[in-house]
């Protein structure tokens, strides 16, 4: 069905308004687009409606995906639409943040060189140099940048002009144990996801798991996020839960974590990279 095809995603939020759908089943069939997949959701307590639609074109026989983005704008003015169009044949770049636990940073190239994930990872950055042996294997660009609370600013700005440099979509922090300054949020808002551990009560410090060991949580959980100048408070994409009990050691619930951690952090990227998640005030929308 979709061989010599190609596929495009549109994303597309507004008010909610009659004949939203229609205008823009509308447009695609006029301009001989196939609708193959199309999700929608209307926020009840806000009046806010988002919509999500895959649809394929026939090289020959419909407007290129320059003409289609040319001409959406006419449709989007009528319902005030916030959209986007992303050609699908065109991987995302992702540089990817890390520090020394290499769980999910390994997780995550190994999703990529599977094709599970479909992104171009540009670069991989790090304040330690211990992980450049896997950037190595996988022939990937890697940064040591080391940060210090006197050349944070210094080093921000490195990272920022490598984000830039590399067209980096996205930015990816795989365990990366430093606090980003207020202003290096603002400018990667909305293209920026953390993960961290979550339980309850919420442990801080370097050794989370321990900690629960020691209050004998049941639930081992983490939380997929945005970058937000709030620490840890950005929205929520992807959470996971496991459950254990007392017979776990301290070591056994870092294992767990460590898996939920990857299963968070590999969902939310690939939800973000496939346009299927909507950022909705301090809440989202994910079309799974």
């Amino acid at each position: 069905m979709t061989e010599g095809k190609n596929i495009y995603v549109l994303k597309a939020s507004c008010k909610g308004a009659i004949g939203t759908v229609s205008r823009i089943s509308t447009f695609l069939a006029q301009h001989r687009c196939y609708i193959m997949e199309m999700a929608q959701f209307d926020q009840i307590s806000s009046g806010n409606f988002f919509v999500r639609v895959v649809f394929s074109t026939t090289p020959g026989e419909t407007p290129s995906f320059q003409v289609l983005k040319d001409s959406f704008p006419a449709v989007a003015e009528l319902d005030g639409l916030e959209w986007e169009m992303h050609d699908t044949l065109t991987p995302p770049k992702v540089l990817i943040a890390v520090s020394r636990f290499d769980h999910c940073l390994d997780d995550l190239l190994y999703r990529q060189r599977t094709g599970e994930i479909k992104m171009e990872v540009a670069a991989i950055v790090s304040n330690h140099p211990d992980l450049k042996r896997l950037a190595d294997w996988y022939d990937i660009p890697y940064y040591h940048l080391p940060v210090t609370p006197e050349n944070k600013a210094e080093q921000e700005a490195r990272l920022l002009q490598i984000v830039e440099e590399t067209g980096a979509d996205l930015v990816v922090l795989a365990r990366y144990m430093q606090i980003l300054s207020e202003d290096l949020c603002d400018k990667l808002a909305g293209r920026a996801i953390n993960i961290h551990h979550s339980f309850l009560p919420g442990f801080k410090g370097a050794k989370p798991y321990h900690q629960a060991f020691e209050r004998g949580v049941k639930l081992i959980g983490a939380t997929a996020h945005y970058v937000t100048s709030d620490l840890d408070e950005g929205p929520i994409i992807e959470q996971i839960v496991e459950r254990v009990d007392h017979t776990y050691s301290a070591e056994q619930l870092a294992a767990v974590g460590r898996d939920a951690e990857n299963l968070a952090l590999s969902r939310a990227v690939r939800f973000h990279l496939e346009h299927r998640v909507f950022i909705n005030g301090h809440t989202t929308v994910v079309f799974r």
